[in-house]
């Protein structure tokens, strides 16, 4: 007998015949996956080929497979898939994918959830191939499996006879017994980019988590939805549930989780044009970063944020944008930032010319010529002059006008950029004068 077994079991292949037979059963149809035979024989689908493979006993051994026999048979499975990917970096896809269905197959006597990952696994090659057939073949067993996992019970660490590869029971509620299996699905439509089914599953693990005041699965499933949304861009939905993770990471007092819920909420509705949400988010950040020593040099960046979005608002608050950009730049300044100390005082001066305060504004440009210099930022210099260039001009201040403008120049040539620019502007300073 352990004989026999060695030799069903040790990574057999199957008979030339066998794999001709297949081949030719394939190749008569169109596609990858062999639909439908040129005199319109009943479509073949190659998820329900029931043939016996002789990677497994035949007949069935009546008794469940033992470790070894596993084993194995996952090490010959592993060898199916290499082989499919192979056939696919070939550009057979057909013969891959052929390969590919019969690992499933195979996988199917190892359990639903061996069966499922594997379906996920393909599923995703297949999406990311274009090969709409073979997608809609896996995504139609997903549905079935789907389908049985929500009908009716199933034991945990079920074992069928040896090389039966029926479907197994299925499961009523989600239970620790299956919860392996609807995480499994909710991973699966995920990877064949089915986004709505995968949630429904995920819905299901985190209520049921709730329910038995699991807080671990309930925040690792949360997770799951929230990126899952931002993956498919759906950022109503995903700020949900990052709302409901911050709650969560208050209560228990995981503050480093709080920041990062905090800077996904704020990304959210920066994204979706929410400012009056996206501030009050910024603003919890913000108080995050100042009771933490470690966190000082975020400070800056998000005191820009904040006066962003005080701009931004309806009507906007020009007070509270002001002050925040100053405070931005003298902390910007202390650390040494000057990425963020430039950025700071160019806003509040663009900020101060927009409501018409032109030499708040040139006071706060003539600061932006220092750190610029400071940082050797010679781009951010030739706008500077620009700009300071550009409001003497509307004050009537030709020979400053021309100054800047001229010294906007030099830079300009340095830099071999908008030197043209430069000099119409000479031209027409000179013309008024």
């Amino acid at each position: 007998m352990q004989k026999l077994m060695a030799q069903v079991w040790y990574k057999q292949r199957p008979s030339k015949a066998l794999f001709l037979g297949i081949t030719a059963l394939f190749l008569l149809c169109s596609g990858s996956v062999g639909w439908a035979a040129e005199d319109d024989k009943p479509k073949i689908n190659p998820l329900e080929i029931t043939t016996p493979d002789p990677l497994l006993p035949s007949p069935p051994v009546e008794r469940p497979a033992t470790p070894q026999e596993i084993r194995l048979l996952r090490e010959a499975l592993d060898d199916l898939n290499a082989q499919a990917t192979e056939q696919l970096k070939a550009g057979n896809a057909p013969a891959a994918f052929e390969i590919w269905y019969r690992e499933v197959r195979l996988r199917r006597s190892l359990g639903t959830v061996e069966e499922v990952q594997a379906l996920g696994r393909i599923g995703d090659i297949a999406w990311t191939n274009n090969q709409k057939a073979d997608l809609q073949i896996i995504t139609q067993r997903l549905q079935t499996i789907r389908a049985e996992a929500l009908g009716k019970p199933i034991r945990k660490n079920e074992k069928r006879p040896l090389g039966t590869a029926d479907v197994p029971a299925s499961v009523t509620d989600v239970t620790p017994e299956n919860a392996e299996l609807l995480q499994a699905l909710g991973q699966a439509y995920q990877q064949i980019r089915l986004p709505g089914e995968a949630v429904e599953i995920y819905q299901l693990i985190l209520a049921d988590a709730r329910q038995r005041q699991d807080a671990a699965t309930e925040e690792a499933t949360l997770k799951t939805i929230a990126q899952g949304h931002m993956s498919w861009f759906d950022y109503p939905k995903a700020a949900a549930a990052y709302e409901e993770l911050l709650v969560l990471a208050s209560q228990k007092g995981d503050r480093v989780s709080e920041v990062v819920y905090l800077q996904q909420l704020a990304y959210i509705y920066d994204k979706v044009k929410q400012p009056e949400n996206s501030l009050k988010f910024k603003q919890q950040l913000l108080q995050n970063y100042l009771t933490d020593p470690q966190a000082a040099n975020q400070i800056p960046a998000i005191k820009i944020a904040i006066a962003d979005d005080y701009q931004a608002l309806n009507p906007p608050n020009p007070d509270a944008a002001s002050q925040n950009y100053q405070e931005a730049y003298n902390l910007a300044w202390t650390l040494q930032q000057f990425a963020s100390a430039s950025e700071a005082l160019k806003k509040l001066g663009d900020l101060y010319r927009n409501y018409k305060k032109p030499e708040f504004a040139l006071q706060v440009y003539q600061v932006l010529l220092q750190v610029d210099q400071q940082s050797y930022n010679y781009y951010n210099l030739m706008n500077t002059y620009d700009q300071m260039g550009q409001i003497y001009l509307e004050r009537g201040d030709m020979e400053q006008a021309k100054t800047a403008f001229q010294q906007g120049l030099e830079l300009a040539k340095s830099l071999k950029y908008q030197e043209n620019y430069f000099v119409t502007q000479i031209e027409r300073v000179s013309k008024q004068d």
